[in-house]
């Protein structure tokens, strides 16, 4: 069982996170709050596995909330409100539920929490190298926009300059973003550096030629020599 809180002060959404947590049958409901200075306090002498953590909370925000706990616990955030979902993801929760969502959503992102809690115990006894955790769906800043790019239509990225391009199934989104952020958000089981400007989805490669990288669109890339051996090491293997 995972101990867990919820921080939430309308009551009918704290009612359906109550029922979701309760048919979960794994996951122990320790209290629910109506506001984070609440939570806080309880917080100081008390330690839970994860918390449902609204946006939108009286006193202090949710955000402001996860600078001042005294300890990193799981996060997962619930908002009705998507802007927010970068902002999250820097400060590193592990999932972001947008209200309303479905039990099904909420299964998912509570599967996401104890995997979390268990890879650094497997960490400790292999010497293999595991993946970061990656969110499905990330939010970038784009002018004065929040964009909703779903990871797993990313082909590749590519840096200019001072910003990136991510190339998706469907289109190119521009971002005020370095490769080194995406390295730190991208799995390293779906993604890889192959040259100093470019990051590849390794599901789209079609083809690798010499020192050429041939993607299901037909676009080229060059893999850099600096690249390449830990390329082939890690993923030409399996591809």
């Amino acid at each position: 069982m995972h101990s867990c809180i919820i921080i939430e002060d309308q009551p009918p959404a704290q009612r359906i996170l109550q029922k979701y947590i309760s048919d979960m049958g794994t996951l122990e409901l320790k209290s629910t709050f109506a506001d984070a200075l609440s939570a806080l306090s309880f917080l100081k002498s008390e330690k839970v596995d994860i918390i449902f953590l609204d946006v939108h909370l009286p006193k202090i925000s949710g955000i402001d909330f996860l600078s001042v706990i005294p300890y990193q616990p799981k996060v997962i955030l619930t908002t009705a409100f998507s802007d927010y979902a970068l902002q999250g993801y820097e400060l590193d929760i592990i999932d972001y539920l947008l209200k309303p969502f479905s039990f099904q959503r909420f299964v998912k992102a509570v599967s996401k929490a104890t995997t979390a809690m268990i890879l650094p115990k497997e960490e400790s006894t292999t010497t293999t190298i595991t993946p970061k955790s990656s969110p499905e769906v990330i939010f970038i800043k784009s002018g004065y926009d929040h964009i909703k790019i779903d990871l797993s239509q990313v082909c590749y990225i590519k840096s200019e300059s001072d910003y990136t391009e991510i190339y998706t199934l469907s289109k190119k989104h521009l971002a005020s973003y370095s490769l080194k952020y995406w390295l730190g958000k991208l799995s390293d089981s779906d993604f890889c550096q192959i040259h100093k400007s470019y990051i590849v989805n390794v599901h789209y490669i079609n083809k690798v030629s010499g020192n050429q990288i041939h993607l299901d669109n037909q676009i080229c890339l060059p893999i850099g020599r600096a690249y390449k051996e830990t390329f082939n090491e890690r993923y030409l293997k399996s591809l």
